[in-house]
């Protein structure tokens, strides 16, 4: 693997640095102004420092009062690169539903992802609906540190907590002529401003083979950091695929549907040149707007080169 270090995106001369008088009097009026301000926090987003984006996410994860989550690792996936720091991972995410940009944590205030239910439909023999609380439950939770690779070329790895997708297939038993799985996320114009853009094929969808989906990878999430996930992350439940493509792990599932042939995805839907149904990580096929010969990670700015599926291939090359 090459790692080529590049210099962060927060780097300047010292020439370009803010006096620090000037420091000093922004840091008293954050102080005045009461760090539980989530929304004056906000104004300042572009020129936060280290320290004031730590306590941004202690205090968003505190406002939303996500609770502790205890689950042993699975020491059977490990990472060739640092965990991302938790607040990198919070302050820079793509959720389309709140935000065309990565600032999704200012715009999430008015969702509710309490009380949350799953309703898994189609061709199985035992169609459910689940409290969230209530399949949890049921479910093996662990911990597992994953890659996760952005189609936009950037990058991060993460605690996620959760279980495996297979796990929630096996309780549903699937038909034999069941081919593909479609997931879908909520519909709440009301909670969420971006899904009145009447020429975006809302709620949210995507979909995978059966055998994708019973893959050993294919994990559901319910939390990251030890504790439950945070909005913005795609709370109360969110699909994570560490070889494919961010946009292929969903967020916010509702319906989960099973089926005989391919289901229209959004992306693939919106851009069919540009984001195809399978989106597996390819360092060898450029997006047609920009390589994706190498990544950035979050936070660090570290350069790493791409790997063939991420660097899962030993887990899913058979699948292909």
């Amino acid at each position: 693997m090459t790692l080529i270090k590049i210099l962060p995106d927060w780097f300047l001369p010292e020439s370009q640095a803010t006096s620090e008088s000037v420091y000093l009097n922004r840091r008293r009026f954050l102080k005045n102004a009461g760090l539980g301000s989530l929304s004056m926090m906000g104004l300042l987003a572009g020129c936060q420092t280290l320290e004031e984006k730590k306590a941004i996410v202690k205090q968003q994860i505190s406002n939303e009062r996500l609770k502790a989550i205890t689950a042993a690792r699975n020491l059977a996936f490990t990472l060739d690169r640092p965990l991302t720091e938790e607040y990198s991972a919070a302050v820079y995410t793509n959720f389309y539903e709140f935000s065309g940009d990565k600032d999704v944590w200012k715009y999430v205030d008015k969702f509710q992802p309490h009380p949350w239910t799953i309703e898994v439909t189609g061709l199985v023999a035992k169609p459910q609906k689940f409290a969230i609380e209530d399949l949890i439950a049921k479910m093996p939770i662990e911990e597992r540190l994953y890659r996760h690779r952005c189609v936009e070329a950037w990058a991060m790895a993460v605690p996620w907590m959760g279980f495996p997708l297979k796990r929630l297939i096996e309780l549903v038993e699937p038909k034999a002529n069941a081919t593909h799985v479609k997931f879908t996320t909520f519909l709440r114009t009301e909670q969420a401003s971006r899904q009145i853009l009447h020429n975006q094929p809302w709620p949210y969808t995507e979909g995978l083979t059966i055998k994708e989906a019973m893959n050993e990878l294919a994990f559901m999430a319910v939390g990251i950091y030890g504790h439950e996930l945070p909005k913005q992350h795609g709370a109360p439940i969110r699909l994570v695929l560490p070889w494919k493509y961010g946009y292929k792990s969903i967020k916010s599932i509702e319906k989960i549907e099973f089926s005989d042939r391919q289901p229209a995805t959004f992306w693939n839907t919106r851009i069919p040149e540009e984001y195809d149904f399978a989106a597996n990580v390819n360092p060898n096929i450029p997006h047609p707007r920009w390589s994706q010969a190498s990544e950035k990670m979050l936070g660090t700015g570290d350069r790493y080169a791409t790997q063939m599926y991420n660097g899962y291939a030993s887990y899913v090359a058979s699948l292909y």
